[in-house]
């Protein structure tokens, strides 16, 4: 990476980081146990909202998932292994047991699993399309933690392969996977290609809205600009069959995905990982 590349280069502050200073949401008991997938002695498999950070915060157990898992089942020792972003609705899981959780992060780092997603794209994308774009950090964007497509030799490799399902309305419903890992990978990926998340407000029109939102919450401004309140992803399915788990975990589109496409005319709900 050149050092030029290395300084930041743009007019802005630096600021805000994406653990949200904003109204803090709060899951309630009743919430999480109708996100419960699968739980067994070595497995919790949750059906994240799109609404709530995975990691644990300071404002008390429940206002992540994290906490809320080990308030409820009790598990001081739960090992969160596949984690989202906090707008990112969809899989989750958690390793209950030592010896699993092992198992399942040495997976994770050899990419010993298989993982998909659902999203909804602006514009009409009407073929397969496979990006192999490194990704680094945006130097020229007010948001910290925004990444972008960097010159070869820069950056970390990255590869997303985005599936058109249906069109409609001009916007995309698309199922995507990743060879890579990488930090908003699959948004940094779409924006690049220009069809970005519907509702996203790093890597969406303007990344300045994700400031506005931090400052004045969800507005009637916002959402003209952005179309849904958070960013139309969804982990669909992890298959942990390569890691030696015999667990293949799916959930359906998120439920503001299934109304955002019935109202341009595509069916979200008939599709399956």
């Amino acid at each position: 990476m050149s050092a030029d590349y290395e300084k930041p280069i743009g007019p802005w502050v630096r600021r805000a980081k994406e653990h949200g200073e904003g109204v803090i949401k709060k899951l309630t008991r009743d919430e999480l146990v109708a996100c419960v997938m699968h739980v067994d002695e070595r497995i919790i498999a949750i059906n994240k909202p799109g609404d709530i950070p995975c990691h644990p915060s300071k404002d008390g157990p429940w206002s992540s998932l994290s906490g809320a898992v080990r308030e409820h089942f009790g598990d001081a020792a739960a090992h969160l292994i596949f984690r989202l972003d906090r707008e990112t609705s969809g899989v989750v899981v958690y390793a209950r047991d030592p010896r699993t959780a092992r198992r399942l992060q040495m997976a994770a780092q050899n990419r010993k699993y298989d993982k998909a997603y659902f999203a909804i794209l602006c514009g009409e994308m009407r073929e397969v399309v496979a990006v192999d774009q490194p990704l680094g950090p945006d130097y020229d964007c007010p948001v910290a933690i925004k990444n972008k497509v960097v010159r070869a030799g820069q950056g970390q490799s990255a590869r997303t392969r985005f599936e058109p399902l249906q069109c409609s309305g001009g916007f995309t419903f698309a199922r995507v996977t990743t060879e890579t890992g990488r930090k908003h990978q699959i948004r940094a990926h779409a924006q690049w290609l220009g069809h970005s998340l519907v509702g996203d407000k790093i890597y969406g029109p303007d990344a300045r809205l994700f400031l506005e939102f931090i400052e004045t919450g969800w507005t009637p401004k916002l959402a003209g600009r952005l179309l849904m309140a958070r960013q139309a992803l969804h982990c669909a399915e992890i298959d942990l069959r390569a890691a030696g788990v015999d667990y293949v975990f799916r959930a359906p589109p998120a439920a503001d995905m299934l109304e955002f496409g019935r109202e341009r005319g595509f069916d979200c709900s008939k599709w399956l990982a």
